[in-house]
């Protein structure tokens, strides 16, 4: 006799950056437990996800910082009526666990820091882009660029902070908070802090809609405000 069961049916697929990569985690393992749909996610830099899904990779979801989520909707790689904001993402720094930690109460603070730090570290994303125009408009760029050390797509800032490779350190809190090694000196000061949101939305070519929609309600339902909280983030 025939086996005639039928074979298992693979899990609806995501990319994100590494930004959210914990957060996903908990969020899809929640998910599974409360539906049973299992998803999976995979978390590389967030510049190499979003070419990825230009060249046409075959995803059903994806997780990225809103700017590059609406240039990827525009290109019609995103379904825009799918588009939904999860969390709000600002940039902390740090400094290798023992060093003196820097004063970081206010603009001239972070200035005098990022002055007197021997090497400095930020990401590709797009809180690294932000830290490069606000050294600019502090006219300083030039003067530190020999020290700054740009962190590679999918290599987390606070492992560079932690090797002794980077004095002073930017990046997500959300990337920081779980790295051994360093310490968190604190958020930047409101008038210079960077602020992203992180969105998700399926693909024009996703071949799960029902179920990529009912995950994408969830994530961004009020039940999974207190995970986005202890990965650092807060919920849009």
């Amino acid at each position: 006799m025939q086996n005639s069961a039928l074979p298992p049916v693979a899990p609806p697929t995501g990319i994100s950056s590494m930004a959210t990569r914990l957060l996903l985690a908990d969020l899809t393992q929640a998910y599974a437990e409360r539906s049973g749909q299992t998803v999976a996610i995979e978390s590389v830099g967030g510049v190499d996800a979003a070419r990825r899904v230009q060249a046409g990779e075959a995803f059903d979801l994806v997780i990225l910082a809103s700017d590059a989520m609406a240039k990827l909707v525009a290109a019609g790689h995103l379904r825009a009526d799918s588009l939904t904001p999860l969390v709000f993402s600002g940039v902390d720094v740090a400094v290798p666990e023992g060093s003196p930690v820097p004063d970081i109460s206010s603009e001239e603070a972070v200035r005098q820091a990022v002055l007197a730090a021997p090497t400095l570290g930020y990401s590709t994303g797009p809180s690294g882009v932000a830290l490069a125009k606000l050294f600019e408009r502090w006219g300083i760029a030039e003067l530190i660029q020999p020290r700054i050390v740009t962190a590679p797509p999918g290599v987390p800032v606070g492992s560079l902070v932690a090797k002794g490779e980077v004095a002073l350190g930017f990046q997500q809190l959300s990337e920081l908070i779980h790295q051994p090694g360093i310490t968190i000196v604190g958020p930047l000061p409101p008038e210079i802090q960077i602020t992203t949101t992180f969105s998700a939305a399926m693909t024009t070519g996703c071949t799960r809609p029902t179920e990529v929609q009912a995950l994408l309600e969830f994530m961004a339902s009020p039940a999974t405000a207190q995970a986005k909280k202890r990965q650092g983030m807060d919920p849009v």
